[in-house]
């Protein structure tokens, strides 16, 4: 298959004297700007690089602020009270309180524990600044998002070497009683001072050979290392230093490639912090409603799109600051859902290519097999330009001495650019020859939420195939068949059916709770050796139930909860590496920090007294699944001829924050599971929403989450993706199909409420630095 370049109307400019001279003359607009946008403005003479970033800066100053408010038992206000400073603001905190009843419903007949009450608390990490804790509820139309955590500007992005700690040193000696580190960390330029020495130095010629991401003003989910940053994964954690000692290695790269690496997003405190392993620890003050992508030391996260909602898995913040033109990309993380979701709910792009393409070495990790970075931007083009600049200048690899799961197969990765593999926006029908199959089995809507979605990915398969592909059904009996499509000889079935036998035996063994087996056919022996041989050569029936969607789920006694035993080795090894001379195991993270909750706080005490043994049956099981299935995936492609496939990232549409979380998300994870490059593409608005509900239990001590069955109408349209995805090493091939359905679509819309920020300081630098020019 041909492989074309996507030409912007920046590129052409070059070509086309009359098309430069009138491109040259329009204002630069920041909102919604992409990097090729960025490059010609700057080229050009319309911008400079520390015109944007101040720009960016104005930006988190109107938008950046808090979006939820604490939930108390009267809704009575609050003192006023202030978190650090952002943007060059401190945080102001909302006085008005909401009442739990006007929350929770039924709550006069809750007899349960008491809740965790809103309250504004002291920082463990500085106790002169506040945040909240216990029960929030997003704000309706906040104009806020608090999708960044800390700001790479001086005198605020670190507490360790805070305000005068982080003097330039053209100002003179530190104070007395300043940190000995912040002698060296005062050297490092902030966002702006890198910016203007890009200005200084390249003008309007920047060398983008060398620099391909030239002034393109980043953040990073806060798990990821940075050596100018706070970097505490989220955590409100009182550290020696709380910034780390050397960047991870794709902040580095990025670096290397002009990036401005100037913000942490907000996300799910250490990567969503993997539950609760039980312990002596327990609950005192429950939490009645969830609130999404939340940290200790930076707050909630907000939807832009409906700011009563939540942002979606852990890299909540990447997803909203993207969306809200906060930054133009920003790095996320999945373990499961983590880069999906935040991207699905906000509107935005998401890559998450093959596991190990892009080193994790100087990250906080859940899931050693599972975690890997991703990338979100608002266009296909510029995940892949980002994509591309993640290789070492050196040896133009992506490998990295720090993660030994960057040492891929070498056929894996591209010798070529990966922004090469983009589809033209003028081809008449880019797919053409491309087949692409619709696995069914993960299109069911279990819950009428579901049903938005399920509706929403059967017309857009209208639109692959007016491009010239074709779509294939991939279904079993009871599924849905849709005549217009022909359907796969060879199932995901079927492919269970070959790898389970040999590679997963046990799983014909499971047990439902009440001790019948969970998987049978009726008068066979389906654990029997005979059984076994004759299911894997496709020559007996196989069980209804265990199917692909079934297998991505752990043992029904474990329900996937492995990942604690990682989380709990992982972040002792982090810490150690780290070399904190005040936080450097469980046991002086925990004696050094706070928690936003009570559920937080038990959790995290019971990681630090949980005595783990890594050899656990439940971790071979899930190395060896993602090894099986990934075989199966294979098979199915090839048995088919298939090119990708087609899928929603997950079912279900952003949650209230403080209420009810969707109990069918559905199609939740599978990539991260066995690691295979997926491309998510903004697909389309709903104006119609069915959320989740809690449900007082009998005994009046607790509340259940319900499926949604009554329509309503969010504050605005909300934004959901389709996904592409494909087998290990074929990032080119998701990236051509994910760039010609984007061109054939533009279903990215910016959220309201978040326009172009006019400031009459920022106006008049931007006008005086271009007069001078």
């Amino acid at each position: 298959m041909s492989i074309r370049v996507t030409i912007s109307r920046a590129a052409l400019c070059a070509a086309t004297l009359w098309l430069c001279q009138t491109y040259a003359q329009q204002p630069f607009e920041l909102e919604e700007v992409s990097i090729d946008e960025i490059h010609a403005a700057i080229k050009s003479g319309r911008t400079t690089c520390t015109e944007i970033v101040q720009g960016y800066i104005e930006r988190a100053r109107a938008y950046n602020g808090v979006c939820t408010a604490l939930v108390t038992p009267d809704g009575a206000p609050i003192q006023p009270a202030f978190g650090p400073v952002r943007a060059g603001r401190p945080l102001e905190f909302p006085t008005q309180t909401v009442a739990i009843a006007d929350v929770i419903p039924d709550f006069d007949k809750y007899t349960g524990k008491t809740p965790d009450f809103g309250r504004m608390e002291p920082t463990a990490s500085d106790p002169t600044v506040q945040q909240q804790y216990g029960m929030v509820v997003g704000i309706a139309n906040a104009r806020q998002v608090n999708a960044l955590e800390t700001l790479n500007i001086r005198g605020e992005r670190s507490v360790t070497c805070k305000g005068e700690f982080d003097a330039h040193p053209s100002t003179g000696p530190l104070p007395p009683d300043a940190p000995p580190e912040c002698e060296e960390f005062r050297k490092l330029p902030d966002a702006l001072e890198y910016a203007a020495e890009l200005d200084a130095t390249y003008g309007r010629n920047p060398d983008l050979g060398a620099m391909p991401l030239y002034c393109t003003v980043m953040s990073f989910k806060a798990v990821y290392d940075t050596k100018d940053m706070r970097s505490t994964g989220g955590g409100d954690v009182s550290y020696a230093t709380d910034f780390a000692p050397a960047d991870a290695t794709l902040v580095e790269r990025l670096r290397e490639a002009g990036a401005i690496i100037y913000a942490k997003a907000h996300n799910a405190e250490y990567n969503g912090g993997s539950g609760d392993p039980g312990g002596d620890a327990e609950v005192e003050r429950p939490m009645l409603g969830q609130t999404g992508a939340r940290e200790t030391w930076g707050g909630t996260t907000c939807n832009p799109y409906d700011t009563t909602r939540e942002t979606g898995g852990s890299s909540g913040g990447s997803g909203a600051s993207v969306a809200a033109n906060l930054v133009v990309c920003s790095i996320c993380e999945s373990t499961g859902g983590s880069c999906r979701s935040p991207g699905t709910h906000n509107g935005v792009v998401t890559f998450v290519p093959t596991k190990g393409m892009i080193s994790y070495g100087g990250g906080i990790g859940a899931n050693p097999w599972h975690d890997r970075p991703g990338i979100s931007c608002r266009t296909v083009e510029d995940t892949a330009r980002v994509f591309d600049a993640f290789r070492d200048k050196e040896t133009g690899k992506f490998f990295d001495a720090r993660d030994i799961y960057t040492a891929l197969p070498r056929p894996f990765t591209s010798e070529e650019p990966y922004v090469a593999a983009l589809t033209s926006p003028y081809a008449a029908q880019p797919l053409a020859g491309f087949r692409i199959g619709v696995p069914r089995e993960m299109l069911v809507a279990a819950a009428p939420s579901n049903s938005v979605i399920v509706e929403a990915v059967d017309r857009e398969l209208e639109v692959l195939a007016s491009l010239g592909a074709e779509i294939v059904e991939i279904t079993e009996p009871g599924l849905k068949d849709d005549p217009s499509y022909p359907n796969a000889e060879y199932t995901f079935t079927h492919a269970i059916a070959e790898v389970v036998p040999f590679h997963l035996p046990e799983v014909l063994s499971w047990k439902n709770a009440d001790g019948t087996p969970e998987f049978s056919v009726p008068g066979r022996d389906v654990t029997s050796r005979k059984y076994l041989a004759a299911a894997a050569a496709l020559k007996a029936p196989w069980p209804s139930n265990l199917t692909f969607v079934r297998m991505l789920s752990g043992p029904p006694e474990s329900e996937d909860s492995v990942s604690d035993y990682s989380f709990a080795l992982h972040l002792e090894q982090y810490l150690l590496q780290r070399g904190d001379a005040r936080v450097y195991d469980w046991a002086t993270l925990n004696a050094n920090a706070k928690y936003f909750s009570d559920v937080r706080r038990a959790a995290m005490k019971n990681w630090e007294n949980k005595q783990v043994d890594i050899r656990t049956d439940e971790i071979a099981y899930t190395m060896r699944r993602a090894a099986a299935l990934r075989l199966a995936i294979v098979k199915v492609l090839e048995q088919n001829d298939l090119d990708v496939f087609v899928t929603p990232p997950t079912l279900t549409l952003p949650t209230k924050t403080g209420g009810a979380r969707e109990p069918n998300r559905g199609s939740f994870g599978y990539g991260a599971r066995m690691g295979l490059p997926e491309v998510f593409v903004p697909a389309g608005f709903a104006d119609q929403v069915y959320d989740a509900e809690l449900v007082l239990s009998d005994d009046g001590t607790e509340y259940e989450a319900v499926a949604g069955t009554t329509p309503t109408e969010p504050a605005s349209p909300l934004p959901f993706n389709i996904g592409f995805w494909a087998g290990p090493g074929e990032e080119a091939l998701v990236l051509k199909v994910a760039s010609a359905y984007e061109a054939a679509t533009h279903h990215r819309r910016p959220p309201p409420g978040f326009g172009p920020v006019q400031t009459e300081q920022y106006q008049s630098r931007a006008a005086s630095a271009r007069a001078t020019d």
